[in-house]
C-alpha cells in the first residue's frame, strides 16, 4: 500500500523564499503560499544530486537489448500437411 503524505506536510522549493514552503495547486502551477511566486519540485542543487544519483543507478551500456532476428530466415515453422 503506498503511504500518501498529506497536503499539509507537503513542500515545494520557492525561488523567492530559498526555502522550501508550502504550496497552493491550481490546474496550471503550483504557487508558494507565503510569497505567492510559482513553486518547484527541487531546488536547483537537489535536482542535480536527483539527477546525478539516477545516472548512477542506470544499467551500463545504454537502453533494452535489441531483438535477435530468428536463424534460417525466419521461417521457423514447418508444415505438417
Amino acid at each position: 500500500m503506498l503511504d500518501h503524505s498529506d497536503y499539509y506536510s507537503d513542500h515545494k522549493y520557492c525561488h523567492e523564499c530559498e526555502a522550501y514552503v508550502p504550496y497552493l495547486m491550481s490546474l496550471e502551477h503550483s504557487y508558494c503560499a507565503q510569497c505567492g511566486s510559482r513553486v518547484r519540485l527541487f531546488s536547483e542543487s537537489d535536482w542535480e544530486a536527483f539527477h546525478a544519483a539516477l545516472k548512477e543507478r542506470r544499467p551500463k551500456g545504454g537502453g533494452r537489448p535489441r531483438k535477435r532476428p530468428a536463424k534460417g530466415g525466419g521461417d521457423d515453422l514447418k508444415s505438417t500437411g
